[in-house]
């Protein structure tokens, strides 16, 4: 079955799941957190073919890091689970309510979006998260994840859908793509037919390609060349935390650090974070005036700005004031996340206001950009655009609206 059969299959099944109560999604979404632990040996059995064509493809540390599954993984996608099944339902709230002057009932509700089809790269723990979040939002959803995880992936699946049908539910609610082409793939983007929703989540390349060449509605995730800005006034001991954070704790993920830009009354610093941060198997960019700061800083041109590596690299830039730092956030960043370190008040405000990235940070590492982090549950993906929805994307974000009016005979 192609894509495109797997889309109108998904279709109709979205009016089944569209009409489900909320406590039935939410005991479904239950009965699948504990089918992930229950069968965690099988998941674990296909991430292990999945990691094993991984390292035959001599892919790196950082991104089998991201596809990598075991108990304790299996466990907290489990735990994500449960969570969304506890949050509120994002459907039938009441946005708005007047009478009209036609004497007119009017109610905008919060809908269900239909089919929502994801994109994405190979992290099978999207699979699971990207499912429960569409389905607790009333729209069944089609995966298109990396080819990469895609053992690990049609194991979280089967067992969405085997508690479908338990349930009496199409198991369509809940698709794969089955290794679809590039073509397949292309067509899927142009599917207006069936598709109201498409969401890349993944690196640039993946997003743009997505974005440039989509027919469907798109919401762009994802990307990120994060910034920390340490300023003139700040607490180094408090920097050398939240910048080995940023960078170290999961150097895999969007919301992770890229550049480090330093103001020049800081250079002795540039030292002691390398440091640190070489001990934690880091390797450092930057143009060749600030690699004179250390030996073990390499030289590149500017394109090293434009990089988001997803691995233990980072750039570092000394700057000479806010301005220089804001300048360069605003032409290499991609509208994702951002952090101040500074005790300068009127500095901390211009860097707040003046930034135009969907979160940005005083204080704090730019790992917090997260939809658990925000009270959100599970996240969809860090939306880096202004329509619709903007930031970690949870259930609010994949609802629409619709206008319902009661009469009692009214004509125009």
């Amino acid at each position: 079955m192609n894509i495109i059969e797997q889309a109108k299959l998904a279709k109709k099944a979205s009016k089944q799941i569209s009409l489900l109560p909320i406590n039935i999604r939410n005991g479904i979404l239950t009965s699948f957190a504990q089918s992930l632990i229950t069968n965690s040996n099988k998941i674990i059995e296909a991430n292990e073919l999945d990691i094993k064509e991984a390292r035959d493809n001599n892919m790196s540390e950082a991104l089998i890091d991201r596809l990598y599954l075991d108990t304790k993984r299996i466990e907290n996608i489990s735990y994500g689970i449960l969570d969304i099944a506890k949050l509120e339902d994002p459907l039938n709230i009441v946005l708005e309510e007047k009478e009209l002057a036609s004497g007119i009932h009017l109610k905008k509700i919060t809908s269900p979006m239909g089919l929502i089809a994801i994109i994405y790269e190979s992290r099978p723990n999207v699979t699971a998260d990207c499912a429960a979040l569409c389905f607790k939002a009333g729209s069944a959803c089609l995966l298109k994840g990396g080819k990469e995880s895609y053992n690990s992936s049609k194991a979280i699946v089967d067992l969405f859908q085997e508690v479908l049908e338990k349930h009496s539910l199409s198991k369509e609610i809940v698709s794969l793509a089955n290794k679809p082409t590039r073509e397949e793939t292309a067509k899927l983007m142009e599917c207006r037919e069936y598709v109201d929703l498409l969401i890349p989540r993944g690196g640039k390349a993946l997003i743009d390609n997505v974005v440039m060449n989509a027919k469907v509605p798109v919401i762009e995730t994802g990307a990120g060349i994060c910034h920390i800005y340490v300023d003139e006034d700040v607490d180094l001991e408090m920097a050398d935390r939240i910048i080995v954070n940023a960078k170290c704790s999961r150097p895999s993920v969007c919301n992770a650090l890229e550049t480090l830009l330093i103001h020049k009354s800081h250079t002795s610093y540039i030292n002691h974070i390398c440091d640190i941060l070489e001990a934690n198997g880091v390797t450092f960019y930057a143009s060749e005036e600030t690699s004179k700061c250390d030996s073990r800083i390499k030289v590149s041109d500017d394109s090293c700005y434009k990089t988001e590596y997803n691995d233990l690299m980072l750039n570092i830039k000394v700057v000479d004031n806010i301005d220089e730092a804001i300048k360069h956030i605003e032409e290499y960043g991609t509208h994702h996340s951002e952090s101040i370190l500074s005790s300068n008040k009127e500095n901390v405000e211009r860097f707040l206001n003046e930034i135009d990235s969907a979160c940005l940070y005083h204080n704090a590492s730019t790992r917090f950009s997260d939809g658990f982090e925000f009270g959100l549950g599970a996240e969809i993906g860090i939306s880096t655009q202004k329509l619709h929805a903007r930031g970690p994307m949870g259930l609010k974000e994949l609802t629409t609206y619709r206008y319902i009016l009661y009469g009692i005979g009214e004509i125009r």
